[in-house]
């Protein structure tokens, strides 16, 4: 995605360049060619702040005016967002994220052509509450492991998940989970190599604390929540989950069949 709007960035400089005769390109124009350029080499990453337009002036030998020209003109490109109040950062290229039958937080991501990995943030074994034993087809009160964790993408954070297990069935699943970084291959070493997901209901909410913390995510932005189940080949939950999602870095795709 990031490839296909720089192309549409230099194929409109260029046209500009014509109608300006080439060398007569407007000051704005080349710096915004410049800021593009630096986008694309991955000097600013998604998601990160752009320098103050104090800070271009400078940088550019200009006024203030002419950055916020180039600015504006890379915003309405897609390549920046501008937060008024804020500041402005480089544009984030959302993920496509497949919500199927068998879905998979590696699998979706090596998809992109990216690289992720679970983090851990917190465990403990707990008691289930009345919605998580409805869930998982428990008791209320029934002992339940209970995980945080952070969805990464290239190092940078896309989603924070709460898991809940069946203790007695899944002890060991934390310390798997910890050193492989995947569920799925956790899942795997417990002598569950493939399970499938038996529902998944989507909503939009406001970021909790946990979410604004480890996301980095303002408290007004939205984020995507799926509310999920996974269940084992003979259709017994193994997992209830609760993953919110940064909604300018996630598409979510829903795909039954899959």
């Amino acid at each position: 995605m990031l490839a296909s709007l720089h192309e549409h960035f230099v194929t409109e400089t260029a046209m500009q360049g014509k109608r300006a005769g080439g060398t007569g390109q407007p000051i704005w124009a080349r710096i915004e060619r410049t800021l593009a350029r630096d986008i694309e080499k991955r000097r600013f990453n998604p998601g990160e702040r752009l320098h103050s337009e104090h800070m271009l002036a400078e940088r550019f030998g200009v006024n203030r005016h002419t950055v916020r020209q180039a600015i504006g003109s890379l915003a309405a490109k897609g390549l920046l967002r501008v937060e008024h109040g804020v500041g402005t950062f480089v544009a984030d290229f959302a993920l496509e994220y497949t919500l199927g039958r068998r879905t998979r937080f590696n699998a979706n991501v090596s998809a992109a052509g990216e690289s992720g990995r679970h983090r851990l943030v917190e465990s403990r074994t707990e008691r289930a509450s009345r919605l998580v034993a409805k869930r998982l087809r428990s008791a209320p009160g029934s002992r339940v492991i209970y995980a945080l964790s952070v969805g990464e993408v290239n190092g940078r954070p896309i989603s924070l998940a709460e898991h809940w297990f069946p203790a007695m069935r899944f002890r060991d699943i934390i310390e798997r989970f910890r050193q492989l970084g995947s569920l799925s291959a956790a899942f795997a070493e417990l002598g569950i190599p493939d399970y499938e997901r038996e529902r998944s209901v989507i909503s939009a909410v406001l970021p909790d604390e946990a979410a604004r913390q480890q996301l980095s995510v303002p408290a007004t932005r939205p984020v995507l929540v799926v509310e999920s189940v996974n269940v084992d080949p003979y259709g017994v939950p193994i997992e209830y989950g609760r993953t919110q999602f940064c909604a300018d870095r996630v598409q979510l795709v829903v795909e039954p069949g899959r």
